[in-house]
């Protein structure tokens, strides 16, 4: 006779909130990046595989898009300030032994291995959130200035402003898509903390994160 499968020790991570957050902001970034990209390297006229999905101009979807993702951004610094306020405090917080985690850090992508530390975020993950909220917001930024303009010197400026946030922001959004993919044998698994309901293997989260995960499980431990 079969016995009855243990039940897997799961953690949540993020919320339903913020994994819908992500979801959007990375599926408008996705698209801006795309349709970016295609103008950028000069097949404006020839519709991309999207324009010709959505039935509009790649110029047209490229600001319709940027719009819904500046809206999407100032809704959720309103109604997520909480949420908000966590992200800056934690991605700013650098703490003594960082350097040894980076140092360890190629390795550990390989092996698993990785020094331990307290926080939230990893120490790696805290840089990539300060480089791609500052990328992305200088993209948004420099978006909304070019729809409103038409023309003169300010421009021009804003005009390789938001070509070199953009060549910027794409290396760093393919490094985040390679770690969160869960394609690298250190991450393995990572992506579920995001994606299927947001439930993560308690295992995966000791190895990534586990002063995060000692303070959870003190809080089921001990509620308020």
């Amino acid at each position: 006779m079969g016995g009855t499968r243990p039940k897997r020790d799961t953690v949540e991570r993020y919320t339903r909130p913020t994994r819908w957050f992500h979801a959007g902001v990375y599926a408008g970034v996705l698209v801006l990046l795309a349709t970016g990209w295609w103008l950028l390297l000069g097949h404006e006229g020839r519709p991309s595989l999207l324009a010709r999905l959505f039935h509009m101009p790649d110029t047209t979807l490229h600001k319709d898009v940027g719009w819904a993702l500046t809206a999407l951004v100032v809704l959720g610094l309103v109604v997520g300030v909480r949420a908000v306020r966590t992200f800056v405090i934690e991605s700013l917080r650098f703490r003594r032994g960082d350097a040894r985690w980076f140092l360890r850090w190629p390795a550990a992508v390989v092996t698993g291995r990785f020094v331990r530390h307290g926080g939230h975020f990893d120490p790696g993950q805290r840089v990539a959130n300060v480089l791609l909220a500052a990328g992305l917001l200088v993209l948004v930024g420099s978006g909304v200035g070019l729809v409103t303009l038409h023309g003169g010197p300010a421009f021009a400026v804003l005009a390789r402003v938001h070509k070199w946030a953009t060549y910027f922001s794409t290396v760093l959004i393919a490094g985040h898509v390679l770690v969160a993919s869960g394609i690298l044998p250190g991450y393995r698994g990572v992506w579920r903390s995001m994606h299927l309901g947001g439930r993560l293997d308690a295992r995966v989260a000791g190895r990534l994160w586990p002063g995060w995960l000692e303070r959870v499980r003190n809080d089921r431990r001990d509620p308020p």
